[in-house]
């Protein structure tokens, strides 16, 4: 046995006008669960309230908060100075949540008079669908259900797990797009709390778009972007010199070479902020890196694939892997968190893809000036549950700045397709995400992704600025001081 002392959320809707805060000293065994944690207090104090049923993570029941992430009281071990807290739904009492109406909005099946039983392939696509056991923690932590008309990311889950029955006769993808199946900003969020580790962005929203797709029920912007892909290998028109018109194939570092790596540009890096791009270029340069850049590169297809337009992919897919493939490099750096989470997870590549701070944490970054700032960062989606990124760019960060402040993490809004084809969902974010930076205390705002950058600065009075970009700068600095002592 071991004692250990935690705070629980208290809330009783009849005395109190806020949750709060009470704190509990409990004698649990090695290896205890929050549930038995809980079950301990209740022991002593009966008017606790929480819901658990089987005890064992297959009904969804004891879902709650610990230390802010959602997860399930029988299965996540309980810990000294825990705080426990209940999703983020509308609490009823302690650590209860209303579940009704978010039970409510699965859709169930509209069977035919007469059909045959689904195909073993049918039954195996379906399978990673029906492992949900509606806890409901990925609804907790959708940013798009903030602000948005929809359903959540189980419904349509659940939408996807009928389409994909034979013996449903409803018409799903135009049932998903009408309780807003394109709000979703792929944010990744229901993914990572997912209790059943369902993949549900990737597997069940995409997949849908794509039927949505199908059907012609693709928004007009998406179709627009999609046409220019096609038209110019591009997802964003050209309003100014590109990166690839102003380099060269080969960029040689400044010193010895550490290492020899391929650019993977990106569409936006590439037409929208090529600035941004040479910025990182010439960290690379300070920092021994030899850097390949095929011309023939195009986009990497994640507008596409987020957007459910598939049909066109698997040609890009082609096209880019042949063009890194034929060079003597080391890796693939990706600087766009999009493009380095799409090569990541939806190519397969024959060579390894990094993201730009990664590429620094493998050989090293020189100590740049501390520039006199007070910044926060923005942990882009698809960089920090995307590809697993957090402690690479805040590592490089204090570095560079006098003093580094964290905002709670939340997705910003420009992802997933949203800001151009439900711009009012992504400005709502975007607003959200410029109140919480202004609140922090910081005077600028950093990120590592085109699309987040490009959107934040749309929402905040504070100057919005690549780590790259940040670095550069702090270069500079760096040789003006050892220029100013020497004179």
């Amino acid at each position: 046995m071991k004692e250990i002392t935690f705070r629980v959320s208290r809330f009783d809707p009849e005395t109190d006008s806020q949750p709060h805060l009470e704190e509990y000293t409990v004698e649990v065994h090695d290896g205890a669960r929050v549930l038995h944690a809980l079950h301990a207090v209740h022991a002593m104090d009966p008017t606790l309230a929480y819901r658990w049923c089987c005890g064992a993570g297959q009904c969804g029941s004891c879902a709650v908060k610990v230390d802010g992430i959602p997860g399930l009281a029988c299965l996540t071990e309980a810990r000294d100075g825990m705080v426990v807290e209940p999703l983020d739904l509308p609490v009823t009492r302690d650590l209860e949540v209303e579940l009704a109406p978010y039970l409510g909005r699965f859709t169930h099946i509209e069977p035919a008079e007469s059909a045959e039983f689904p195909t073993q392939a049918e039954i195996e696509a379906i399978k990673p669908l029906r492992e949900c056991i509606e806890c409901m923690s990925c609804v907790s932590v959708c940013p798009a259900l903030q602000v948005s008309d929809f359903a959540g990311p189980t419904a349509m889950r659940q939408e996807l797990r009928l389409a994909l029955d034979p013996r449903d006769t409803g018409n799903r993808a135009a049932e998903a797009v009408a309780r807003g199946l394109f709000a979703c900003t792929s944010c990744q969020q229901c993914r990572i709390v997912c209790p059943k580790e369902i993949q549900i962005p990737g597997k069940a929203i995409e997949k849908l778009r794509e039927v949505a797709a199908r059907q012609g029920l693709a928004l007009p912007r998406h179709t627009t972007v999609a046409e220019m892909v096609r038209e110019t290998g591009r997802s964003v028109d050209r309003t100014k010199p590109t990166l690839l018109e102003q380099v060269p194939a080969v960029i040689e570092p400044e010193g010895e070479v550490k290492a020899t790596i391929g650019f993977f540009v990106g569409c936006m890096y590439n037409g929208r902020l090529p600035e941004t791009a040479l910025d990182m270029l010439a960290v690379m340069r300070r920092n021994g890196i030899r850097v390949i850049i095929p011309h023939e590169q195009v986009c990497c297809g994640s507008p596409l694939i987020r957007t459910g337009q598939t049909e066109f992919v698997d040609y890009l897919k082609r096209r880019n892997i042949e063009a890194f493939r034929t060079r003597d490099i080391d890796l693939v750096m990706t600087m766009c968190a999009g493009c380095g989470s799409t090569l990541k997870n939806d190519y397969k590549t024959p060579f390894r893809v990094m993201d730009a701070t990664e590429v620094l944490a493998k050989y090293g970054c020189e100590a740049p000036a501390k520039l006199p700032l007070t910044v926060t960062y923005h942990d882009p989606c698809h960089l920090l549950r995307g590809q697993g990124i957090s402690e690479e760019p805040r590592a490089l960060l204090r570095t560079v700045v006098k003093e580094f402040v964290e905002t709670p993490n939340q997705c910003c809004g420009s992802g997933g397709g949203v800001r151009s084809g439900r711009p009012e969902v992504a400005a709502a974010l975007g607003e959200k995400r410029g109140e919480a930076f202004e609140a922090s205390g910081a005077g600028m705002v950093v990120s590592c992704c085109p699309f987040c950058e490009y959107h934040i600065s749309e929402h905040t009075n504070l100057p919005v600025k690549d780590l790259m970009t940040l670095l550069r700068e702090g270069y500079e600095e760096k040789d003006r001081q050892r220029a100013g002592k020497k004179a």
